[in-house]
């Protein structure tokens, strides 16, 4: 006969508690993003005092150390402006209206990963684009960058090269202008150009 002990109760208490938080922490982590043109963002990761389900959702949506907002805000995308998923068999362009680049008292990144968020080999050498990178403006003010397997022909400055198969983008700000921290700012979609 099974004899319960106080042991075996403890044991199974934690299994069971495990269990539920594999379940639980990602169904928590989509209730506290912010999603806009296929970008996901959270506001409020990093402040201090902040309760353990927000920052269990931070760590979830965004792994790896996160600023309070005023230092940083941080979007990720693994598909295009219609749900997609990014592809280096697709070319892509982001087009940052005129006066549209993230307002920032710093600098902003846009950096690529593979499928496993590995840097993306490639011929350049270039794995993220800056307002440093030397991007060059449309006739309008507007800028585009390109993501895709093969160079741009005529657009190289504005190149962030993609591997082959599928990948995702990080976009960093770094001291966010006001209109970031209030949550007006939206980026604008990826758009998919076309196959190849």
């Amino acid at each position: 006969m099974f004899r319960r002990t106080i042991v075996l109760d403890i044991v199974q208490g934690i299994l069971i508690g495990f269990g539920l938080a594999l379940i639980t922490l990602p169904i928590l982590g989509n209730a506290y993003v912010t999603k806009v043109n296929g970008w996901t963002t959270m506001y409020g990761c990093g402040d201090p005092g902040n309760g353990i389900l927000l920052r269990a959702a931070c760590s979830i949506v965004f792994p790896g150390p996160i600023n309070v907002p005023e230092e940083a805000m941080y979007w990720t995308t693994k598909v295009d402006g219609t749900g997609h998923k990014l592809s280096g068999e697709h070319n892509y362009i982001l087009r940052f209206p005129a006066g549209g680049l993230p307002p920032n008292n710093a600098f902003w990144s846009l950096t690529m990963g593979d499928a496993k968020n590995h840097f993306v080999p490639n011929p350049i050498n270039r794995y993220s684009v800056s307002d440093r990178s030397g991007l060059v403006p449309n006739v309008d003010g507007s800028v585009d960058i390109y993501f895709q397997n093969a160079a741009p022909a005529g657009h190289e400055s504005n190149w962030l090269p993609a591997p082959s198969g599928k990948f995702n983008l990080w976009l960093r700000v770094y001291l966010p202008g006001q209109t970031i921290l209030d949550g007006e700012y939206k980026v604008p979609p990826i758009v998919k150009v076309n196959s190849k």
